[in-house]
């Protein structure tokens, strides 16, 4: 699969020129280190990403637009190759990695993840040069209305390198998957690691059940990313308090066009507009990330909602 992918970009960057245009773009984006509270943070100013740091996606300019995700309305040049019998996967043709896919569900229906996080671990085990991730439908998605993945270069997020120096504990155990949780304010993670694909989707759905749900909401808000190497998987829960900081929509000086997904909780913030690559500093991403993700108090609320429901699991 992964030769039939490299194939499938090789192609799409001959005979497609946005794609072509943008991933030539890369070679020039401009990166730059943080170290917030002792984690390490990568900054990248990637213009064409204002697509979708920027999208709209209010109920009313969701409904007002054509799915670019559906099938019918993909440009002609975008070609993809099947996976299983709902998926496509695609070349994203405003990439962050040097290689990133997007994988759509076939049908237009919403973007949830409760009934397909075993298709998340199975495209983790065949993509294996690749981390797939996910992005709730107010955490990021710029297409909250269609079902989708992505995927992008293993490795490129620095949280796949820093995790396990970063453990503070273990929540809990099932089967052969364990539950850690990492000590990396202001981040609230999870990290499910489990050499069994059926455990991991057990342990992953008592998680989702115990994380806080908005009463306007129909998922909880999360991201996550997921991985497989040397026979086990990896899967990087980050439970959400918020979808966009105040900087976001503050104006003058305090405006900041930055929309965290999974790929900036990762690690790897998301900049489109230079003055903002220009002046954002550690400062900066530590209170973005302190306003979007879980605190400390509500982690722990969340860790022991987990302890408590397997309880009730095993008692059953």
């Amino acid at each position: 699969m992964n030769l039939t992918i490299h194939n499938l970009l090789a192609e799409q960057l001959t005979a497609w020129p946005t794609a072509r245009d943008n991933y030539a773009a890369l070679s020039g984006v401009h990166v730059k280190e943080l170290d917030v509270d002792g984690i390490p943070y990568r900054v990248q100013f990637n213009p064409a990403r204002i697509v979708s740091s920027g999208a709209k996606v209010d109920a009313w300019s969701i409904r007002e637009r054509k799915c670019f995700l559906c099938p019918a309305h993909l440009p002609p040049e975008q070609k993809g190759i099947p996976f299983g019998e709902h998926y496509r996967i695609l070349v994203n043709p405003f990439p962050i990695f040097p290689r990133h896919l997007t994988i759509p569900e076939v049908e237009h229906v919403p973007q949830r993840i409760a009934s397909r996080f075993a298709d998340m671990l199975e495209l983790a085990r065949v993509l294996t040069e690749y981390t797939v991730f996910y992005n709730g439908p107010r955490c990021g998605a710029s297409a909250p209305d269609h079902a989708h993945f992505q995927a992008g270069n293993k490795g490129f997020m620095p949280i796949e390198q820093t995790w396990r120096g970063r453990v503070a504990g273990k929540v809990a155990d099932y089967g052969q998957a364990t539950l850690w949780y990492l000590d990396d304010v202001p981040r609230a993670t999870l990290v499910i690691e489990s050499a069994s694909q059926k455990d991991a989707a057990c342990l992953f759905g008592i998680v989702y059940r115990s994380l806080p749900l908005k009463p306007d909401e129909e998922e909880p808000m999360l991201n996550l990313l997921a991985l497989y190497e040397a026979d086990r998987w990896l899967v990087f829960v980050f439970p959400r308090a918020k979808h966009r900081p105040a900087c976001y929509t503050a104006e003058g000086d305090a405006h900041l066009l930055c929309s965290p997904a999974s790929v900036d909780l990762g690690g790897v913030f998301i900049t489109p507009v230079e003055k903002d690559f220009q002046k954002i500093t550690a400062v900066d991403v530590a209170r973005i990330l302190g306003e979007v993700c879980l605190s400390a108090a509500d982690f722990r609320e969340v860790r022991q909602r987990i302890k408590n429901e397997l309880q009730s699991t095993e008692k059953k």
